[in-house]
């Protein structure tokens, strides 16, 4: 085949043989085929694609028909048509890789054509073809006992001989995805290939443990050389780390026969042949007189081994060992053949990427020579903003520095001024003290001359008068005149004093004439640094008149902008209103074209149903309630127009095919409610019309109101509902066949949910430990007695029912038991989904418990739901049940083993909750008071969050479970047994 499509260029002799085998009919033929088909594609020639893409749909619908065979090659040939399906689709969209996808490192950056964003998705399509080839690796892998030597089988050969063009897929897609991880993470941050690195780390495990796997066995061994991935994955986080990798490199022999034909052989078969190929190479050299085997001397005549035996043994060893070293030679060669292939790979690779540094070096020196040219012209921009401002600030700073100068100095004349004249009180009181001492010496003075002239007037006297006491006289005389001396020298101490006085107060007086001569100089300097001030007030209230100016400039500048403004909205708001005028104009004359329509006789023979109907009136309904939302947000703001729009297109158009749709219903229904729709269609078409006409007057357009459309389209959809046809979805003769899957869906769902648990607690006990370990392994254990429970409990009902129809069904078969009591069996039905959709549910919730990301509080809600469920299915099976029953019985004890099970998980769960909840207790004992009060206000303000929360979500359950009982009461046909 392969020589075929070299020789004709093209595939086409393949398909029309290929269209002719019978491979929908044929598991073995379509495996064979695929495995013949894998080969051209990889070594065929290259037109073989372009003619085989036409077949990729027949590939892809033959893939889904052998899927739902579950057994055999079914599985295998939907899984291998898939992967040739996906490696057509890759070669398509990269027609630069060859089939067998044997490219240098440059030529695979010639296809992704130097660009990141190229590479990015050649790698996802990479890494999607590579997924697939693993899963036909592990599904052939899966289908096999590996527990006997099936390689050495046919039908293990069979299975096995497609994955030589597997590994060798799988050996260049992983070097490919390599080289191209590392030069993403060269040109793209690390956090935005994450996703790649996930992928590739589980791709990596699961490529290397099927290579060994492969390795492993007896049929490979012969045929190809596998080769070993690392033990550990390429780090890309390090760009050096890809000078590391090796690329793997897959060996296949050239002496290696075909894998269907070539027998198995031991060694003595092989030494065997050798010994008869050399046998017939000496016959023809030498020629043969014997008619028999000439060397075979232990036969003939009873004679021994001579020296040409010994010779040929001798050239016999020396040839194997001949053999055995050209062997050795060959493998030596090949190694490293492949080894400097590698070499000059990762050289390749390594200077590919230092001509890609050097080019991104080269761009960002560019980029950086560009910024550095406008920082530069910025720079001067700025320099010349900041000379001029700093010319300003200093020209402002001076004046201000002058004006607190001026300001200083004025401030310190004052304080001056003030101590001057505090001085010159202060020495006009000095001064009139002085006086007030020298006032009182004279008095002094005036009163000792006083005293002395009436003591020597009374000393006379008393001499005159009394002379016989003249000696005491005289003694008081000396004393008086003692006296008289202290007083005298008192009297020219006080005297210098005075004399001292006089002086001061002179010094004072010259003091006071130089302090206010001071005093007359500094009201001159205030007189001259008023005048400097009254000049900068002028200056300064000169520069607030220009200010003003300006800014009375710039007000009307405003004005005048603010009503260009106006003028521009108004214009705006005119020319929207005629957008909405000329909008609401098409869509009423759509609106009466509706009408219109409804009394063309042309459309009497158009019929529609009313479950057609009910969906249009559906949709106009929510297009009028969005339309009155566009209507108000407009009536608020009128440059909301553009939400408005599309609206009233819309509803125009819903309108009008809900009108229709009323009118063809209308030509199949029974004379009363037809005429009844169609006076309806009729009328919400005028209120539609009303309406439309209302928004085309800027008088009415705020008046304008949908309420009475929207009543018209309620009629018409409770008319529509009237129309219904009433009846059950399934068919009453296949209720019967409908209760037993129900029932066997339900078990299997139950069998499947305990498997889970059990592999979830295997996981829990290999990877968790302490805490954790045993909340898991009661919550697990306690689901799996809920599901052996439940696993009882629909064994017992599977009993009750059938007790129930051989009981009660008579001379009739089970399924028209079943379809005479309907209801019951429609009872059975849903109470049957529910538990199995509760099982399923519930093993989710525990699964994400387990692994942290769920909370108690939903697998504690899945459990009880799965007793209410449970609750439902005894309660629809017992109700045509015998009290006496013994099958009722059992169904009543399984029940409350359901029940103590459900029990049981919400107490494990609780535990576990209270367990985590204990194992994270708080600790505030290192947070200071401020953070406690302000962690306080925190709880506090959560409290009433999580309170309002819970009212409302108490009220939505109120509302879900009121909407569930009205729609579970619809489908179990309440109202009609009611």
């Amino acid at each position: 085949c392969i020589l075929g499509t070299h020789h004709e260029k093209g595939a086409q002799t393949f398909w029309s043989v290929v269209n002719r085998l019978p491979l929908s009919g044929n598991a073995v033929l379509c495996w064979k085929f695929c495995h013949v088909f894998h080969k051209l594609l990889r070594d065929g020639h290259s037109n073989v694609l372009k003619d085989s893409v036409r077949y990729k749909n027949e590939l892809s619908d033959m893939s889904r028909m052998w899927g739902h065979l579950s057994e055999g090659y079914g599985q295998l040939c939907s899984i291998y048509l898939k992967l040739l399906r996906t490696k057509m689709e890759f070669h398509t969209k990269n027609p630069r890789f060859p089939g067998n996808l044997q490219m240098s490192d440059r030529q695979l950056d010639e296809a992704g054509e130097n660009d990141v964003n190229n590479f990015f998705q050649l790698t996802v399509e990479m890494f999607d073809y590579l997924e697939c080839e693993l899963n036909l690796f592990q599904t052939v892998f899966s289908s096999l006992d590996m527990s006997r030597s099936v390689s050495v089988t046919a039908a293990g050969q069979c299975r096995l001989a497609p994955l030589i063009q597997v590994i060798l897929d799988c050996s260049h897609l992983y070097d490919y995805t390599v080289k191209l991880l590392f030069k993403l993470h060269s040109c793209l941050p690390a956090d935005t290939l994450q996703g790649h690195r996930d992928r590739f780390l589980e791709q990596f495990r699961k490529l290397k443990e099927l290579f060994y796997r492969s390795s492993n066995l007896q049929y490979f061994k012969r045929l190809i050389q596998i080769p070993q991935l690392p033990e550990n994955p390429p780090n890309f986080l390090r760009a050096s780390a890809l000078s590391e990798h090796i690329s793997p490199v897959v060996v296949i022999p050239a002496e290696a026969s075909s894998p269907d034909s070539e027998p198995i052989t031991d060694l003595v078969e092989m030494d065997t042949a050798s010994q008869s190929l050399f046998d017939n190479k000496f016959d023809d050299i030498f020629g043969s007189s014997f008619s028999s085997d000439p060397f075979n001397f232990n036969s003939q005549n009873g004679m021994n081994k001579d020296d040409k035996d010994r010779l040929i043994e001798q050239l016999y060893g020396e040839i194997a060992a001949l053999k055995e070293e050209l062997e050795n030679f060959k493998a030596e060669s090949a190694r490293g053949a492949v080894q400097l292939r590698g070499r000059a790979s990762e050289l390749e690779a390594e200077l590919a990427e230092q001509q890609h540094l050097k080019q991104q070096a080269q761009d960002e020196s560019e980029f950086l020579r560009a910024e550095l040219e406008e920082l530069k012209k910025q720079r001067e921009d700025t320099e010349k903003a900041q000379r001029s401002l700093t010319e300003i600030e200093r020209r402002a700073q001076a004046n201000e520095q002058r004006y607190s100068k001026l300001k200083e100095k004025y401030s310190e004349l004052v304080q001056n001024h003030a101590d001057l004249l505090r001085k010159n009180a202060e020495v006009t009181k000095q001064v009139t003290a002085a006086r007030q001492a020298q006032g009182d010496v004279e008095r002094e003075k005036k009163e000792l001359e006083d005293s002395f002239q009436r003591v020597s007037e009374q000393a006379q006297r008393k001499s005159q008068e009394q002379a016989e006491v003249l000696d005491t006289l005289k003694r008081e005389l000396a004393a008086s005149r003692q006296e008289l001396q202290v007083l005298q020298g008192t009297l020219e101490s006080s005297a210098q004093a005075g004399a001292e006085q006089s002086t001061r107060i002179a010094s004072l007086e010259q003091e006071r004439d130089s302090l206010s001569r001071a005093a007359e100089q500094h009201g001159e300097e205030m007189a001259t640094l008023r005048a400097e001030l009254q000049q900068l007030q002028e200056t300064l209230s000169r520069e607030l008149e220009s200010s003003k100016m300006e800014l009375e400039t710039l007000q009307t500048q405003l004005r005048d902008k603010e009503s260009g403004e106006q003028a521009l909205q108004r214009r705006l708001a005119e020319e929207q209103f005629a957008l909405l005028q000329g909008t609401a104009r098409e869509a009423e004359r759509m609106v009466q074209d509706a009408l219109g329509r409804l009394e063309d006789p042309a459309h009497i023979g158009c019929t529609g149903s009313a479950d057609c109907l009910l969906s249009r009136t559906l949709a106009a309904s929510e297009c009028v309630e969005r339309l009155r939302d566009a209507h108000s947000k407009y009536l608020s703001n009128h440059a909301a127009v553009g939400s408005l729009l599309p609206c009233l297109a819309l509803f125009a158009h819903l309108v009008s095919d809900t009108l229709l749709q009323g009118s063809a219903t209308s030509h199949v229904a029974p004379m009363e409610p037809a005429d009844r729709l169609l006076e309806t269609c009729k009328q919400c078409g005028s209120e539609a019309v009303s309406y439309l006409s209302a928004l085309q007057d800027p008088g009415t357009v705020e008046g304008a109101d949908c309420s009475l459309v929207t009543t018209c389209l309620g009629w018409i959809s409770a008319i529509g509902e009237e129309l219904r046809p009433k009846g059950l979805d399934v068919k009453q003769e296949e209720l019967g066949d409908l209760v037993d899957k129900e029932m066997a869906a339900t078990a299997a769902a139950i069998e499947i949910a305990a498997a889970r648990i059990e592999e979830m607690l295997s996981k829990a006990r290999a990877g968790d430990t302490g805490v954790k370990l045993e909340v898991n392994e009661r919550i697990l254990g306690s689901c799996t007695g809920l599901m052996q429970a439940i696993h009882v409990l629909v064994l017992a009902s599977k009993d009750l029912q059938r007790e129930i129809v051989e009981s009660g069904r008579g001379a009739a078969s089970p399924k028209e038991f079943y379809a005479k009591n309907s209801r019951w069996t429609e009872g059975l039905i849903s109470a049957s989904k529910a538990v199995g959709w509760g099982a399923t549910v519930m093993v989710d919730a525990a699964d994400l418990v387990v692994q942290g990301k769920g909370t108690f509080e939903e697998l504690m809600v899945c459990s009880r739901e799965i007793a209410a469920s449970t609750a439902q299915l005894v309660a629809a099976s017992k109700v045509k049940a015998d009290k006496d029953s013994a099958n009722l019985c059992k169904l009543q004890q399984a029940s409350r083993g359901v029940n103590q099970a459900t029990a049981g998980v919400v107490a494990s769960t609780k535990a576990g909750k209270s367990q985590v909840e204990e194992k994270d207790s708080m600790d505030f004992s290192s947070m200071t008071l401020t953070q406690i009060k302000r962690q306080e206000m925190d709880s506090q303000v959560r409290v009433l969050e999580l309170e309002n929360q819970l009212q409302k979500e108490r009220q939505k359950l109120g509302e879900l479970r009121k909407k569930h009982y009205e729609l579970a009461g619809v489908a179990e046909g309440w109202e009609e047994d009611g």
